[in-house]
């Protein structure tokens, strides 16, 4: 991979680390802000909830957008958005504000700085044989970029507290401005490349049953990471957890995470992806059985990390090469985005079930139970799905 491939690879690379180290180490700042705030885990499992749920509603309009218009204009206004509204929930914290601030605004934010904007832009790079080794090593970069951050926020909260962490983060946010200017490619002519097949495309997707299954798989994925990386930390300290133990836990999801993803992306390569995508919806249901089955101590909190880390974002490159296997990439960033909306969906009820049932019953229980439940499912719904590419109707020039 040369010249201007490498320069949007890296670019992506390094947004994404920034984008997703940053976000995945908010579930340590909900007990410290819970008793500042004087509010329930549920307030601020709503704010994160509403997070996920802003990222993936926009993602398919910014990724259509990006489509249009490109991914440099949108990852600079998501940076702007994403520093913007870390600063207010360092400088105006309230139960009502933080649901804008670190809810309405991050969320927004992080639909135009992570996966469906950078993997638009790597996807018109890179040819269709290197696509999915390629959406391996940026789905790597986001994990690794939870494993260096989140240390560095259990240490910011320990020296700085939540409202000082906060300050530092919109600043690491402001670095993907400059960033974005990376990830500019080339796009086909109007005509060609947005506007006439846009109809056939979106018609064509919304009526074919594997992309659906591909849509419910990955909701499953998005309660899966939503809970953990949000109740978590939570349900460690619950159980006399030190918070060191809960930061390398945390730490060990991101570490694995990038194996995981990596080695998935190149297995991705050369066998079935909906297999590869079965295979771990079935072990998270396995590694949440042990976890819960197993007494819990800091080895089995850190080994559950490492385990769940490594098959954390391993669904993404094979998702994601699904969608450009069946439908190319010209619209990769709006249909993979469509895709990540359900996984979004699936997030907020992780992030905010924990909330309620912690809130409600008492503990995280239910809902880990379920989650077992809704692995088994998704083990399932990939089967079926065809891995061919789909006539698109009236399209021309399909890439």
């Amino acid at each position: 991979m040369r010249g201007q491939a490498l320069i949007v690879l890296l670019s992506g690379i390094f947004m994404l680390i920034i984008a997703m180290g940053t976000r995945q180490s908010f579930g340590i700042f909900v007990p410290s802000m819970s008793m500042d705030l004087d509010v329930g885990r549920q307030v601020l499992g709503l704010a994160l909830a509403l997070q996920q749920l802003l990222w993936g509603v926009c993602q398919p309009v910014i990724g259509l957008f990006a489509d249009r218009w490109g991914s440099v204009r949108i990852g600079i206004a998501g940076g702007i958005i994403y520093a913007l509204g870390l600063f207010m929930t360092y400088v105006w914290a309230d139960p009502v504000t933080v649901q804008f601030s670190l809810g309405i605004m991050i969320g927004i934010a992080l639909s135009g700085t992570t996966y469906g904007t950078v993997l638009g832009a790597v996807g018109r790079m890179v040819p269709p044989e290197k696509r999915t080794q390629a959406f391996g090593i940026c789905t790597a970069a986001g994990s690794f970029g939870m494993f260096a951050v989140v240390p560095g926020a259990q240490y910011l909260l320990d020296t700085m507290g939540w409202s000082g962490a906060f300050l530092v983060f919109s600043v690491l946010a402001a670095l993907m401005i400059p960033l974005s200017f990376g990830l500019k490619t080339p796009l086909p002519p109007q005509g060609q490349g947005f506007g006439a097949d846009l109809g056939p495309t979106i018609r064509t997707a919304l009526t074919n049953r594997s992309y659906w299954l591909l849509n419910a798989g990955f909701f499953v994925c998005g309660f899966h990471v939503a809970f953990v990386a949000v109740h978590l930390p939570s349900y460690l300290r619950d159980n006399n957890m030190a918070g060191s133990v809960t930061a390398w836990a945390l730490a060990m999801i991101g570490l694995f995470n990038i194996i995981g993803s990596y080695l998935f992306g190149q297995l991705g390569a050369r066998f079935s992806q909906k297999y590869l995508l079965s295979m771990v919806y079935g072990a998270r249901g396995i590694v949440i059985i042990l976890f819960l089955a197993l007494p819990l101590s800091p080895v089995t909190a850190i080994a559950f990390g490492g385990a769940m880390g490594f098959l954390w974002l391993s669904t993404v490159p094979l998702t994601s090469g699904l969608v450009a296997r069946m439908f190319g990439v010209r619209y990769m960033a709006m249909l993979y985005g469509f895709v990540f909306m359900f996984h979004q969906i699936g997030a907020f009820l992780g992030a905010y079930g924990g909330g309620w049932a912690y809130d409600h019953l008492g503990s995280y229980d239910m809902i880990w139970y379920f989650s077992i439940a809704l692995a088994v499912l998704a083990a399932i719904v990939h089967l079926p799905i065809a891995e061919k590419a789909v006539p698109l109707r009236g399209a021309v020039g399909q890439a």
